[in-house]
């Protein structure tokens, strides 16, 4: 088994979990376009402008998780500098079967590519001082691993996971 960040037990939870959120009453759309005449295709992801990749593990355990005959093939690893029109990933398989996933899929990797994106940026302009910029613990429930990964991938650093890693005394 991988030790990609994708086979975390929170983070298949947290799949599991967006899945269940966009496709728990079906796909009605792919149903009524796609219906029994459903063709092998294949789908790019591409960056629309420069960034930071993060996220494309998770958008492809997300793929393979809808339908995993799927070939997901990755155009940049995570971490990896995108230009605008650089592929990402690519899948290919079932258009049904792409179409359920691909919105979960781009909502992981747009929202982690943004935090490390905006972490690059900041860990940049600090370079060649002694200062270190640090993430809080002000995440979105359910998504701390992954942001705070996507924070280090950024080039900026974690502060405290959780309540039981530090104390921290402020002005609450």
């Amino acid at each position: 088994m991988s030790h990609s960040i994708a086979n975390l037990p929170d983070v298949v939870t947290l799949i599991e979990l967006a899945l269940s959120e966009d496709l728990g009453r079906g796909d009605v759309t792919t149903l009524s376009v796609i219906g029994q005449h459903d063709k092998s295709v294949r789908a790019r992801l591409v960056a629309r402008q420069s960034l930071v990749v993060y996220g494309a593990e998770i958008a492809r355990a997300v793929f393979l998780r809808v339908d995993a005959s799927l070939e997901v093939t990755m155009g940049l690893p995570d971490g990896s500098n995108a230009e605008s029109a650089d592929p990402v990933l690519t899948v290919t398989g079932s258009a049904g079967s792409i179409l359920k996933a691909e919105r979960t899929a781009l909502n992981f990797i747009q929202r982690l590519s943004g935090i490390a994106t905006m972490s690059r940026q900041f860990a940049t302009s600090v370079a060649g001082t002694s200062a270190r910029v640090v993430d809080t613990r002000k995440t979105t429930p359910g998504y701390r691993v992954l942001e705070k990964a996507a924070v280090r991938v950024g080039g900026c650093f974690n502060h405290r996971a959780d309540l039981g890693s530090g104390i921290l005394i402020n002005d609450n």
